[in-house]
């Protein structure tokens, strides 16, 4: 049937697409992503932090023996400097992440089409489509999978961590908040890598999702071809109008022509030869139907036409509309306008002549 829609969308119908928002997309990828990449910075920035406990302390320290409302400040500036420098590794890597996931996903072109009112979507059929059809079942699956595999998680690791814990009381305290911070790394990273599994997939059948709402039936593509291309008919049509114009103009110009080389009757050839302008130049040339159109306009017009076959023939595979003649035909068709030009002087260049014996 030709509204099954079975073909592949098309490139007119993506860029479309991508304007309306409706792409495959995920804001699990960008988030999990995130989360991944601060549990692989948070040590560092635990450390780095420390130190700029241990420096403020140091600073504090100093300001309370010598109190100073000037080095107060400093030290404040200097903390707020050191805050910021720390968190920075942190923010810009889940910015980058966040940014990188949008670009993999469809880029970062907005919909601008979203933004404006559209009252379909205050439908309250489309509502109830959404909650209870495919989607919503995908929706609720996804959160289910997504509870069950954080919990095993969160229980692999708390249940590594319990008996360490249980014997705390003889283990060091800066060794017992290495390891509860250690842990509760490792959890995050782990929570995070499960996630982001679990948001590739969600991607995955988004993109199929969506890839299945684009596809065409075959009457769209064909529609869709129509009007890029345009009409074969009107396009015929036009092409028709634009020979008809193109063969009007020719005739016209056909009055400035000084000869019309035949063939008799299969080809025509019109010559103007304009000495300010270089070489003779071709006015209107024909085939057929248009050949004889041209003998009857210089018939008319009182045009001589001389009849040479094998330089009819040449000028005519030879030249385009209103280009100079090549140079190998330079003194055949000057032999041709002088022959011309002698029979107006004799007052009898009018009319169908034999082109003149080559002489010796």
């Amino acid at each position: 049937m030709s509204g099954e829609k079975t073909e592949k969308p098309t490139e007119k119908r993506k860029r479309e697409a991508r304007k309306e928002g409706r792409i495959a997309r995920t804001p699990d990828l960008g988030s999990w992503g995130g989360l991944l990449v601060a549990s692989m910075l948070l040590p560092m920035l635990v450390r780095s932090a420390m130190k700029t406990a241990e420096k403020l302390l140091y600073l504090s320290t100093a300001v309370i023996t010598d109190p100073d409302p000037t080095k107060a400040m400093k030290v404040m500036v200097t903390g707020l400097q050191d805050a910021a420098t720390t968190v920075a590794p942190l923010a810009l890597g889940m910015m980058a992440t966040g940014v990188i996931a949008a670009a993999a996903q469809g880029g970062l072109r907005p919909a601008v089409k979203l933004l404006k009112p559209d009252f379909k979507r205050l439908n309250p059929l489309s509502g109830i489509k959404k909650t209870f059809g495919p989607h919503a079942l995908w929706e609720a699956v996804k959160a289910t999978v997504k509870t069950s595999v954080l919990g095993i998680v969160l229980y692999t690791q708390l249940s590594h961590m319990l008996p360490t814990l249980v014997t705390a009381g003889s283990i060091p305290l800066p060794a017992l908040i290495d390891l509860i911070a250690g842990t509760v790394v490792s959890l995050v990273r782990s929570a995070a890598a499960a996630g982001l599994v679990m948001a590739v997939a969600d991607y995955a059948v988004v993109r199929r999702r969506v890839g299945k709402q684009l596809k065409m039936s075959k009457h769209e593509v064909k529609q869709e071809h129509k009007q890029q291309e345009g009409d074969p008919l009107l396009k015929g049509a036009i092409r028709s109008r634009q020979m008809a114009m193109s063969r009007q103009r020719m005739m016209s110009d056909l009055a400035k022509a000084d000869v019309v080389l035949v063939n008799p009757t299969h080809v025509a050839v019109a010559l103007r030869y304009d000495p300010s302008r270089g070489a003779p130049r071709v006015v209107a040339k024909g085939a057929g139907a248009v050949a004889a159109r041209i003998r009857e306009v210089a018939a008319e017009k009182r045009i001589p036409m001389v009849q040479d076959v094998p330089l009819a023939r040449a000028l005519y595979k030879a030249c385009d509309l209103g280009s100079e003649i090549p140079a190998d035909l330079y003194s055949a068709v000057a032999r041709i306008l002088a022959f011309v030009m002698m029979l107006k002087t004799r007052g009898s260049a009018a009319g169908l002549h034999r082109a003149p014996a080559l002489t010796r």
